[in-house]
């Protein structure tokens, strides 16, 4: 087999066919979207090969036929007619202001109407797009494809500062508003970004998108599918343990054929090691300080229900964070079902990579633990890999003797027992374990299960308001109810029952009793 060049880091489609890269073939999409309609939305995480697609939508447009030979579209359409392309990508440099917005919306502009001779006289932004669109369908004989990607990312920067990102949302609004505006100019538009804006509060006059972003025909537009792993880059594969790379990167679902995130393959394929690729080129600080804002209990992430309203509800006015986790990837739909009419949607982690990267960087937000946190994290593995509870509780007392004591306000922590369980959970499942959180039994359930590496530890926390407590609550609920019964006999596993018991008091919030049995 053949191998080829990787494209790391190319998102222009004449680079990547010209240098003999490896190239997915995306172009049947990109032909049932313009003999479908005319005017899309959809939303992806970064890095998945958005602006990569639209640069394709460009060249097809422009109708430079060399690029496409050998590919699907290629003898599927009029290669005789060309589009004149308005591209508008906000993709470049961080906007902190309204000023700078409508400076960087000029320039756009400016390019645009160089590059196709169509120089207006008004001065206003909405004016001259306006102007641009209707110029270049008359100059150029064709209505205008406008393309525009990260669309929302002037906003994203600067989520921190609502003030600010309410009023380049309506600076956006105004641009953006246009395109429906001058639908008789418009052959096709396409706008692209990571979130998922609601209808009114950036899209309120531009009503005639069709959001692709749940359409289960357009699932895999981004994004590489098993086939594509398995044939496009199959001369990669040699060296690697196929399941891994499944289990590690693939299960990015949009209600259709899963994917794996393009950055992840690409650099696996380069550096020949399994790490979180994609994850460490933005960390999300910002998310994981809104989850705690608000303060939310990790557990339930994990397998969380929501609707399409909630999935599409982000705004300045209302961070939903779960919206906003899934529209940035960190959660993806696992299951979806049909009710009276109405859509329900199962949440999850797409996969190992997401899941021990994300809970690791909660654990060091909900905890502010510096150095000494990986160190932990570290003896933690090798304590559960021995089945090791009492060198456990010692780790864990530790832990929570070295949590600032300002993480516990009142402000922050009205519930003890959801920070805790929290902080466990982020904790072990960013060891790359099993967490299962409120693991139901048929008398119950209890609040952790932690499952891997030959051992399965069954976990209760209790929190009292006192320094001490008589026996173990914790532990006696697991026995009395049976949590562990299910596992008995599990082959490979032996099983441990730990009950855990915190302090709520003032300046003695912490583990005060930690006994485990057999």
């Amino acid at each position: 087999m053949i191998r080829k060049k990787l494209p790391i880091g190319i998102q222009t489609f004449a680079k990547l066919r010209g240098n003999d890269c490896y190239y997915v073939d995306k172009t049947a999409f990109a032909l049932n979207l313009i003999e479908d309609g005319s005017h899309y939305f959809l939303s992806r995480p970064r890095r998945f090969g958005k602006s990569l697609f639209l640069d394709t939508l460009a060249e097809l447009f422009a109708g430079n036929e060399p690029l496409f030979r050998g590919l699907y579209i290629h003898d599927h359409w009029d290669w005789r007619t060309r589009y004149p392309v308005i591209r508008l990508s906000f993709a470049e440099g961080l906007v902190r202001s309204r000023a700078e917005l409508d400076e960087k919306i000029y320039e756009l502009l400016d390019q645009n109407e160089q590059q196709l001779g169509a120089k207006g006289e008004y001065r206003t932004i909405s004016g001259r797009f306006s102007q641009l669109i209707r110029l270049a369908h008359e100059r150029h004989g064709q209505r205008v494809a406008v393309l525009v990607d990260e669309y929302d990312k002037p906003i994203l920067d600067n989520l921190t500062k609502p003030e600010i990102a309410r009023e380049l949302r309506d600076g956006l609004r105004n641009l953006y508003s246009v395109i429906k505006s001058a639908d008789a100019h418009v052959h096709f538009a396409f706008l692209t970004g990571v979130s998922k804006f609601s209808k009114v509060s950036l899209f309120s006059e531009l009503n005639n998108l069709y959001d692709i972003t749940l359409s289960r025909d357009y699932s895999a537009l981004c994004g590489y599918t098993e086939t594509d792993v398995d044939t496009v880059f199959a001369p990669e594969l040699e060296g690697l343990d196929r399941e891994q790379i499944r289990h590690w990167y693939n299960g990015y679902n949009w209600t259709g054929e899963a994917v794996y995130n393009p950055f992840d393959v690409l650099l696996l394929f380069q550096e020949r090691q399994f790490r979180p690729w994609w994850f460490e080129t933005g960390t999300p600080t910002f998310l994981i300080d809104l989850l705690a804002e608000h303060r939310t209990w990790l557990p339930e992430l994990e397998g969380i229900t929501a609707n399409e309203e909630l999935l599409g509800s982000f705004d300045v006015e209302r961070l939903n964070p779960v919206a906003l986790l899934f529209q940035t990837g960190y959660l993806t739909i696992r299951r979806q079902e049909l009710i009276a009419g109405n859509t329900f949607f199962e949440l999850a982690a797409p996969n190992w990579e997401v899941r021990t990267a994300f809970n690791n960087q909660c654990f060091v937000g909900y905890t502010r633990l510096g150095a000494e946190g990986p160190t932990l994290q570290q003896t933690a593995l090798g304590l559960l890999a021995r089945g090791d509870t009492d060198g456990l509780r010692q780790t864990l007392f530790r832990l929570f003797a070295a949590i600032p004591y300002r993480n516990f306000t009142a402000r922050d922590l009205p519930e003890f027992e959801g920070y805790y369980a929290s902080v466990l959970y982020a904790f072990f499942a960013s060891l790359g374990l099993e967490v299962i959180p409120e693991d139901i039994t048929n008398q119950g359930q209890a609040d952790l299960t932690v499952k891997g590496l030959g051992h399965l530890y069954v976990m209760e926390i209790k929190v009292v308001d006192g320094e001490t407590v008589g026996g173990n609550p914790a532990l006696d609920q697991i026995i009395q109810r049976g949590y562990a019964d299910k596992y008995r006999g599990l082959p490979g596993y032996q099983v441990h029952q730990i009950g855990m018991v915190f302090s709520s008091r003032p300046r003695l919030r912490n583990l005060i009793a930690f006994d485990a049995v057999g």
